[in-house]
């Protein structure tokens, strides 16, 4: 089953073709033919005989592109002059900048902001290094720490490469929570090294928040780091996800009328993402958790007792299932994939329980189509924006860090997470709730706020705050902080 065309592959046609009636008409409908979305038409200019117009096209992918473009190309007196590609306009030149919050324009600016001001609030800090919170931009700071080697669906594909998925995380956090973000990709994949790296650099950072580092290596960086550093680590790919999967499921739950101590949950995945769900759903209540890697059922003796599905092993499918998904996904009430696309079958949901809740989060092709789910699972997510309920770690990460940020919290714990995905899932009413939305949106304005708020409290609250985050802070503005 075919993708449907988004912006991701979206391109833009400058075409020439013969000013006279039906011309236009003749390209968008060959441009709808070859599958593709129309969206904005723009006039360059406009002769007595020919015109160029600027055609605006979401396609399903680049190969599917290219065929609209020749297409287009092929109509008679119709020439394609120019293609676009407006993912890659978008990423000239970076998507981030650094810029002065204050105007230098005079010597006594100068001379404040550096030398010779400068001189005095150094000194300061140097007799009190905690004041760096309140004398440099350490209290609103985060490292986006990547070695390139789990990038996306891409995997090892390196630290440069790694740059535009970085600066497009210190966006996010810019725009969403108003943290100021920094990409680091180091060309290093020697964990010792890695840890070694962000250690020499953590003076200048509040928090740090790893991303794209591949299993096992990620496990033991997260937790040397958070032993090593007094400041928050954490690694998105597998908390950020986690806190998601847990409000999404919170929700999902009042609709199908279960509770989480009595619900069957199935994994497919048991790489990062799926140990850190495992954790928090554990956390959560849930009693029944089984997870699938490639080989089958992670059970225990399996021999997996030194990795990390040895852990899982040890604390999760209590009746010590084996054998494959189809064994394990029987009478299940939930399954959770952050594994490969087109694992589960239309049959595994009819093997399921009443009223089957299937997140198929595997991107950018889940474990099962949407379009094949429906009429067979009561509630269906995936990490697509192109379908509903998107479980998208932008609903986690920019306001975990806010609220501790605020409190200038020592780490992230387990409290906290568990705070932000009930934040999370509380945005929704419980009479708003519906099959089709038991998650907001990434741009629900209420969602960091929430999360922020309830983060800062349960840091408070379990012991790890350095500052009381005042109940009225809500401005997310950079003046604020």
């Amino acid at each position: 089953m075919e993708a449907i065309p988004s912006a991701s592959y979206s391109m833009t046609l400058r075409v020439e073709f013969p000013h006279r009636a039906g011309a236009l008409g003749r390209i968008l409908t060959t441009i709808g033919d070859a599958g593709g979305m129309v969206g904005a038409i723009d006039i360059v200019r406009m002769g007595q005989e020919r015109s160029i117009r600027d055609i605006t096209v979401n396609a399903r992918d680049s190969e599917h592109g290219q065929r609209i473009v020749r297409a287009v190309d092929a109509l008679p007196e119709v020439r394609v002059v120019n293609v676009s590609d407006r993912t890659f306009l978008l990423h000239l030149g970076g998507k981030i900048e650094v810029r002065s919050k204050i105007p230098i324009r005079t010597r006594d600016d100068l001379s404040m902001a550096y030398t010779p001001g400068v001189a005095r609030v150094c000194r300061a800090i140097a007799e009190e290094p905690e004041r760096a919170f309140n004398l440099t931009i350490k209290r609103n700071a985060v490292a986006v720490v990547t070695d390139g080697t789990a990038v996306l669906g891409l995997g090892d594909i390196g630290p440069y490469a790694a740059m535009p998925v970085m600066e497009g995380k210190a966006m996010l956090f810019r725009e969403f929570a108003g943290v100021d973000a920094f990409p680091i990709c180091l060309d290093t994949k020697d964990t010792e090294e890695i840890i070694a790296t962000v250690k020499a650099i953590a003076p200048a950072f509040g928090g740090i928040n790893l991303e794209d580092i591949s299993a096992p290596r990620c496990f033991e960086i997260e937790e040397r780091l958070k032993r090593e550093l007094d400041v928050p680590v954490f690694h998105d790919d597998q908390h950020g996800t986690a806190v998601v999967v847990l409000a999404a499921l919170i929700n999902a739950l009042k609709i199908v009328g279960k509770r989480m101590e009595e619900i069957k949950v199935v994994l497919s995945g048991v790489g990062a993402a799926g140990v850190a769900c495992a954790r928090i759903l554990l956390a959560a209540g849930v009693k029944n958790v089984i997870g699938c890697d490639r080989h089958g059922v992670v059970y225990r003796g399996r021999g997996d007792a030194d990795t990390s599905q040895g852990w899982f092993a040890r604390h999760t499918n209590p009746e010590n299932v084996r054998g494959t998904l189809s064994d394990a996904i029987r009478g299940a009430d939930v399954f959770i994939g952050v594994s490969v696309p087109n694992v589960l079958t239309v049959e595994h949901i009819k093997n399921m329980g009443r009223d089957p809740i299937v997140f198929a989060m595997a991107n950018p092709d889940p474990e099962i189509r949407p379009e094949l789910a429906y009429g067979h699972a009561r509630i269906i997510a995936t990490g697509r924006s192109d379908y509903p309920n998107q479980i998208n770690n932008v609903l986690c990460f920019p306001g975990i860090f806010r609220g501790a940020l605020d409190i200038r919290a020592r780490e992230i714990n387990e409290e906290m997470k568990l705070a932000a995905a009930h934040a999370i899932a509380g945005v929704i009413p419980k009479e708003s709730l519906s099959e089709d939305y038991i998650i907001p949106s990434v741009f629900d304005e209420r969602v960091v706020p929430a999360v922020a708020g309830a983060v800062a409290e349960a840091g408070v609250e379990s012991g790890v705050a350095r500052r009381v985050r005042e109940r009225a802070e809500t401005d997310f503005s950079a003046a604020s902080f």
